[in-house]
């Protein structure tokens, strides 16, 4: 029987942290950011922006920022080094454009296989100039410049697009305007606009940006990343007993979409304590477990639960539900192919599963699970099989357990603290 009960507070969220930093350097004065994540790729973010001239402490969860302003990055003496973090390199990209200096970027062996020439074709249609080194992927060099204004049509929904189309038209003083398939997560917009950027958001996904002057400095309370809080939610769900609450969680509406298909199986999900914070809704979670049913999940509901997909397939696993995923093709551009990843490990575990061209599908009933899963060094992967692995009558073993300090460095201590479950030696601490 497992049970599982009491107060979890996960850290802080992963988005939030890498913007808040990048716009505290270009505001001008003290930014005050407290709560920020200190996973890999944060680290990351603050090593690039060291690199380009602005003089940041040593990371830890509360930071004061001096800016530089719009204008005062400077050029780096070497490779700015984005880690495995492609929201570094994305982002940081967008704003080099709009820089009158040019700047290489590279990464790990996992990011450099992930596709960048997504940022560059709106970039390019701004006049920055990009080499690529081989592929669609880093290194890559961005030459900056004078940049116009551009309207863009992402044609799909990504974040990471639309917020270098919006950093490089705000260090460049020009009009931009993004339009998504359906809306992306938007805490690029939320902040600037809490900085006193002009920034509009129309019902037709359509993102405008005109010339701000100036950002002012930035003061925020980061949020509990709301990706990091679905392992526990899944948890808790599955449980023959629980009552979870998992305190200060961001629950901006395009990053809820797992707590909605949670919802739909059947989650007894409650929220509480809400309040607002630079526009972004935050409060906790009571979770109880619930009998879960199978779901389908459409290419329309995927951008809100893009990162949870891997999880969501390992909950139906260990539930013994169906559930089918489609228009997800994106989930094979990650850290890993987390379609491909996901199914042959669901497989090599006994689970019931099968791979397609744009999702997954899994079917029951539920049976105990067995056997050694290789995430591909994905931290999700790794988390999400974590969750099965607790589930009791299944013997789950999970090689290089270490690789979730991309995103949630102490996963297994947590997990291990909630229900005594540790994935491996390596993975968690006595």
């Amino acid at each position: 029987m497992l049970s599982v009960r009491g107060q979890l507070r996960v850290p802080g969220d992963k988005s939030i942290s890498h913007r808040s930093l990048i716009l505290a350097a270009l505001a001008e004065g003290e930014s005050d950011i407290r709560g920020i994540s200190d996973a890999a790729d944060i680290r990351a973010t603050v090593t690039v922006l060291r690199s380009l001239g602005v003089a940041l402490p040593a990371l830890s969860t509360s930071m004061r920022v001096e800016g530089v302003g719009l204008r005062g990055l400077t050029s780096p003496r070497g490779a700015l080094d984005c880690g495995n973090s492609g929201t570094t390199a994305r982002l940081i990209a967008g704003v080099v454009a709009a820089c009158d200096f040019s700047a290489r970027f590279v990464g790990d062996e996992s990011l450099s296989r992930r596709p960048m020439k997504r940022i560059a074709e709106p970039l390019t249609a701004m006049r920055a100039r990009f080499e690529f080194e081989g592929g669609d992927g880093l290194p890559f060099i961005v030459h900056g410049g004078d940049l116009k204004s551009a309207t863009w049509n992402t044609g799909g929904s990504s974040a990471q697009v639309k917020g270098a189309i919006l950093l490089a038209g705000l260090v460049a003083g020009v009009d931009v305007r993004v339009h998504e398939k359906s809306l992306s997560r938007d805490h690029t917009e939320r902040l600037l606009r809490s900085m006193g950027a002009d920034i509009r958001v129309d019902r037709e996904n359509h993102v405008s940006l005109h010339p701000t002057a100036r950002l002012s400095p930035l003061t925020i309370d980061v949020p509990a990343d709301p990706s990091s809080a679905a392992f526990f939610v899944a948890l808790a769900s599955l449980a023959d007993e629980s009552e979870l609450v998992l305190s200060d969680v961001c629950l901006n509406s395009t990053r809820t979409g797992f707590l909605r298909a949670m919802h739909g199986m059947g989650a007894i999900i409650s929220r509480e304590d809400a309040k607002t914070c630079n526009g972004d809704e935050v409060g906790s979670l009571r979770v109880l477990p619930g009998i879960l049913t199978g779901i389908a999940i459409t290419e329309a509901e995927v951008p809100a639960l893009i990162d949870e997909l891997p999880l969501l397939a390992c909950v139906a696993a260990g539930a013994g539900v169906d559930l089918e995923i489609s228009g997800a093709e994106e989930l094979r551009a990650k850290e890993s192919d987390r379609i491909k990843t996901v199914v042959s490990n669901l497989i090599a575990i006994g689970a019931r599963a099968e791979e397609r061209k744009d999702g997954l599908r899994v079917w029951g009933p539920r049976r105990e699970l067995h056997g050694t899963i290789d995430p591909a060094g994905d931290h999700r992967i790794a988390m999400a099989f974590g969750i099965v692995g607790a589930l009791p009558g299944n013997r789950i073993k999970i090689e290089s357990p270490a690789c979730v300090s991309v995103s949630y460095p102490t996963f297994w201590n947590d997990l291990k603290r909630v229900v005594g479950y540790c994935a491996g030696s390596d993975g968690c601490s006595s």
